[in-house]
């Protein structure tokens, strides 16, 4: 088997695997954040906000995700190459990178996706909790930053570990629209030394590499931030003393 591609093309490809890991870190942080949004907005008293988040998650889960990517790549980009102002201005060259159209189609589907992971997840944290904290003069705002969210995100801190493994593989399909990531430099290699199985398996053996790495990351967060077990007790000491408050009232 000649493996001299390796060499020669190893800049290439580790090129592509820059490209591979800033596509999922940007991705994965604006997605979580725009999550966030889609989820407060689906359990909002607004009517409207909550009708056009579910209609933002039916649309993006509802539809391919190389729909998507064409749709913004193929459509956007037609769409501002026909105007002289857009052409013109500082934007243009991020506006023509098929690069930004892969990150923001996978912003938008892990926002729609993620975002009813964390609203069900928000949903499964004891009400009592919530009660406590606010019965200790906390706000609406500081109860979801420091009880609400990091309790929904604990108890789906696996699920969220799997759709981050999710997120890495569907980077690999930035190499649709001429994205030269980890896949798109295997390609490459393929075409140009007529090297069939051998780029593929190397570019899938750093996928797992990756894949165990993220998986590896999460599962020290989970031992890092035990799971309290749930009993007719309150679970976090806020909720304790507020259960303790009550009862002191009625008795």
């Amino acid at each position: 088997m000649n493996d001299h591609w390796i060499v020669n093309y190893g800049s290439l490809l580790l090129r592509g695997v820059g490209t591979t890991l800033s596509i999922l870190l940007i991705s994965a942080l604006l997605g979580f954040a725009l999550a966030l949004l889609v989820a407060l907005a689906r359990m909002s008293r607004n009517l409207l906000l909550a009708k056009l988040s579910l209609a933002f998650t039916s649309v993006f889960r509802g539809t391919p995700l190389l729909v998507q990517i064409y749709v913004f790549y193929y459509g956007l980009g037609s769409l501002f190459a026909q105007y002289p102002l857009i052409r013109g201005s500082a934007l243009w060259p991020y506006l023509r990178d098929g690069y930004w159209y892969i990150v923001l189609a996978l912003i938008c589907s892990v926002g729609a996706y993620v975002g009813e992971v964390l609203r069900g997840g928000l949903r499964a944290v004891p009400r009592g909790e919530l009660e406590a904290a606010s019965a200790f003069g906390m706000n609406r705002r500081l109860v979801l930053y420091r009880v609400w969210l990091p309790r929904a995100i604990r108890l789906l801190l696996p699920t969220l570990a799997g759709e981050s493994v999710m997120l890495l593989k569907s980077t690999a399909l930035a190499s649709t629209i001429a994205v030269v990531d980890l896949l798109g430099a295997a390609n490459v290699v393929r075409a140009q030394t007529f090297q069939v199985y051998q780029p593929l398996l190397l570019v899938a053996a750093i996928y797992v590499c990756l894949t165990f790495i993220i998986e590896g990351l999460f599962g020290l967060l989970e031992r890092s931030t035990p799971l309290r077990r749930e009993s007719a007790a309150p679970g976090s000491r806020a909720a304790w003393l507020f259960w303790r408050r009550k009862a002191r009232a009625s008795g």
